[in-house]
């Protein structure tokens, strides 16, 4: 019976350690926050509103060896994700150029001149996907060669696109528009001439699609101009966010749906903001010298 005792209380100490450590793995250790022409990795467990623990810092003017016409290019950051096994930051910039960066040399990887960008993501194969909004030669989605900089390989239309996620577990490239969601499948991908093939594609509640999050394989975040939206990839349906209900502007997403841990930006001063907002755990993030965008985390 002790034996028994002694067995049983060795499987409950495990499950409770197994349990807690994968509690902690789904809280992210670093953020990236970005706006005018400004990147930081914040360490975020320990940064607070009079305490920000910078990890890593970067000025889009002083990125090595990229071309000097980049620069007024990358003035107003609006989208940046850490990439490549967290090794390089893609940063697109509404002032209209994408570049790629190599977070230890700080060395531009990739640049490309893309009119009022708003969302990048790095596919399979290292090829990026652009997606653009309105203004001249905008209103698309390309995808570039990560090795071949300012070469488009493929466009389509997308009127104000706003956001483009890859679903690896779908093969599926997502993206959002002013009024619709779009998935694509990758066409001829291992050949120079890559392409994609528009699969699917739904009419979003409201118009103003802005944030385009994958909270999980089967859920997608969606902010339009007044509320926040679930999509059911299984159902196709869509309903509100509750944690995120009636809350208009909101400019990017971090949702943990096994925590209920969210991270948000929202436009409270015009488009930009200087907080970044976190529920479970609650606390706000501030930082006064930079008009923050988005907020994405390092998982």
């Amino acid at each position: 019976m002790t034996g028994l005792k002694f067995t049983a209380q060795l499987i409950l100490g495990w499950l409770l350690f197994s349990a807690v450590s994968c509690n902690k793995s789904t809280v992210p250790q670093e953020i990236i926050v970005g706006g005018d022409n400004v990147v930081m990795i914040l360490d975020f467990p320990n940064s607070t509103d009079t305490d920000l623990k910078v990890n890593w810092y970067l000025k889009t003017s002083e990125v090595q060896n990229m071309p000097d016409t980049m620069i007024r290019r990358m003035k107003t950051v609006d989208d940046h994700k850490s990439v490549d096994n967290n090794t390089k930051i893609l940063i697109s910039s509404s002032s209209g150029g994408t570049i790629m960066v190599d977070r230890e040399t700080k060395e531009c990887l990739f640049y490309a001149i893309t009119p009022n960008a708003h969302s990048v993501e790095y596919l399979p194969g290292d090829r990026i996907a652009v997606a653009l909004s309105i203004t001249e030669k905008g209103n698309q989605l390309q995808i570039y060669d990560a090795d071949r900089s300012n070469s488009v390989l493929f466009s389509d239309s997308l009127y104000s696109g706003h956001g483009v996620i890859w679903i690896a577990q779908r093969d599926l490239l997502y993206a959002l528009g002013y009024d619709e969601l779009r998935a694509y499948s990758l066409v001829d991908w291992d050949t120079p001439n890559p392409s994609l093939k528009l699969e699917e594609k739904w009419t979003l509640p409201e118009t103003g699609g802005h944030e385009l999050y994958a909270s999980s394989v089967n859920q997608l975040l969606i902010s339009t101009s007044k509320n926040v939206w679930k999509f059911d990839l299984k159902k196709e349906t869509f309903e509100v966010f509750a944690p995120l209900a009636d809350v208009p502007d909101v400019k990017s997403i971090y949702f943990d749906e096994k925590t209920g841990h969210l991270i948000y930006t929202k436009g409270e001063i015009s488009w930009w903001t200087h907080n970044i907002h976190s529920v479970n755990p609650s606390k706000t993030i501030t930082i006064p010298e930079v008009d923050l965008y988005k907020v994405r985390a390092i998982k």
